[in-house]
């Protein structure tokens, strides 16, 4: 036993100087940790209080939280300080790591250090670097937006159609009918109407332009031929101008091939628009069978416990557009209607087609109708103002009655904004993107204003 103990010892004093250096390097490591700057889920670095450093308190920032460090009263604070370098000092009995990750103002300076910037200034390269790759990847984005603008809209066309389509859709699983199946009634229902409508629709009015293509010249003499273009042409010569420019067009070669190019112009874009609407349809189709799934993975990208705040603020957009597309269908199919049975009734040629025109006019939201109207009172006026006079009567006082009582009913349940605000919307709406733009422009502006009443608003009135 006690050779064993002996040898013990030995080992224990051989071994000494070893033990002894591993101590000293955990020791250093454990100082090198405490001297390395954390950071919390933010980015921001974490501040500790050093043993025998003053306490600074939080400081409020613009927001109200603490967002900079504020020198307390001490020993160390700048009033209590001669110089600059005195105050750059640390405590005592803190360490260097301590003091570098504790920013203490300066005397000179009186400013306080708020966590932002000292978390830009620890990481400068990082910051830079995240910032030109936050700016490229904008350039990126603003590039692809530009180069694919078409497609961007039939984008937004097919997610417009199919949040129109889908109260429909829940109002037939409410009938135990299972999704895959509603949308595919729905769908096929909205298929053969718009087939249904084009199939009746379209032979009627290219027949009727195509007369209307046929009596250009007689109408042309016809407007020749009044009393009033003749005063106009005695006082103006009017005729000897339009002659001169006839002269003119004919004898340019250039003015024909661009006349014939803007023919083959045409063919191209109703090609395109043949395309762009079995594209839009298709794309509803996708959007409308899987719009639960999609509004679903929008709402994970939020916080858990902001998720459903933003689910009701989604569901309520989402619902109110929808609702404010089957009203808006439902209001132009009303306008084309009447304004058929105004054309009837005061005799305008061209009826199917003008009608055609004022209903899809009337899909703008409340300048649609009127625009159609006045266009065709402007076409009865060549017949005579008399029948003018009566379609105007008619189609005029039913835009009356659909202000006050029809749209009322049917957009209850959809959007509500002042009307300021609408004619605004739909101004800026049309010049970006014509009609679709128009027809959007509403209920993007009550989604505005509904994050602002229940957002913005909100959170400013708990301050």
């Amino acid at each position: 036993m006690d050779s064993l103990r002996r040898g013990r010892r030995r080992i224990a004093r051989l071994t000494a100087p070893l033990r002894s250096r591993f101590a000293s390097g955990r020791a250093a490591r454990a100082r090198a940790a405490d001297r390395r700057p954390r950071y919390d889920a933010h980015g921001l670095p974490i501040f500790e209080e050093a043993p025998g450093e003053p306490h600074r308190a939080p400081h409020p920032g613009p927001d109200g939280s603490p967002d900079a460090v504020a020198p307390a009263s001490g020993p160390h604070s700048p009033a209590d300080v001669g110089d600059v370098g005195a105050a750059a000092e640390p405590a005592p009995g803190a360490s260097a790591g301590s003091s570098a990750a504790h920013p203490v103002p300066t005397a000179d300076a009186g400013t306080t250090v708020h966590h932002s910037t000292a978390g830009v200034l620890a990481r400068p390269i990082y910051t830079g670097f995240m910032f030109t790759v936050g700016v490229g990847l904008a350039l990126l984005l603003f590039y692809i937006g530009q180069s694919n603008t078409q497609l961007l809209i039939w984008i937004g066309a097919a997610l417009f159609i199919a949040l129109g389509l889908d109260p429909i859709v829940r109002g037939l699983e409410r009938l135990a009918l299972p999704r895959p199946l509603s949308v595919a009634i729905t769908m096929l229902g909205f298929v053969g109407v718009l087939a249904g409508f084009l199939a009746a629709v379209i032979p009627v009015a290219t027949r009727q332009l195509s007369t209307f293509g046929q009596s250009v010249p007689e109408l042309i003499d016809d407007i020749s031929s009044s009393d009033w273009f003749r005063r106009l042409d005695e006082t103006l010569g009017l005729q000897e101008i339009v002659d001169r420019e006839l002269s003119r067009f004919v004898a340019d070669p250039t003015a024909v091939t661009d006349a014939l190019g803007g023919i083959f112009g045409v063919g191209a874009a109703l090609l395109t628009t043949g395309v762009g609407l079995l594209v839009v349809l298709v794309l509803a189709l996708y959007f409308l069978a899987s719009l639960p799934t999609m509004k679903a993975w929008a709402y994970r990208l939020a916080p858990a416990s902001r998720r459903p705040r933003l689910q009701h603020l989604g569901d309520r957009i989402l619902d109110g557009v929808g609702q404010y597309v089957i009203g808006q269908a439902c209001v132009a199919v009303l306008n084309g209607l009447v304004a058929f049975v105004a054309i009837r009734l005061a005799e305008v040629p061209f009826g199917a087609l003008l009608a055609v025109v004022v209903g899809i006019l009337a899909f703008i939201p409340l300048v649609g109708g009127v625009t159609g109207g006045m266009l065709v009172t402007l076409i009865a006026l060549t017949v005579d103002w008399q029948t003018a006079l009566t379609f105007a009567v008619v189609y005029f006082i039913y835009l009356q009655i659909e202000a006050y009582f029809v749209s009322p009913r049917i957009m209850s349940r959809a959007v509500r904004i002042p009307a300021a605000v609408a004619v605004i919307s739909v101004i800026a709406g049309g010049a970006l993107l014509g009609i679709l733009g128009a027809l959007m422009a509403i209920p993007l502006a009550a989604a505005v204003m509904l994050v602002i009443r229940e957002v913005l608003i909100l959170h400013q009135d708990r301050r």
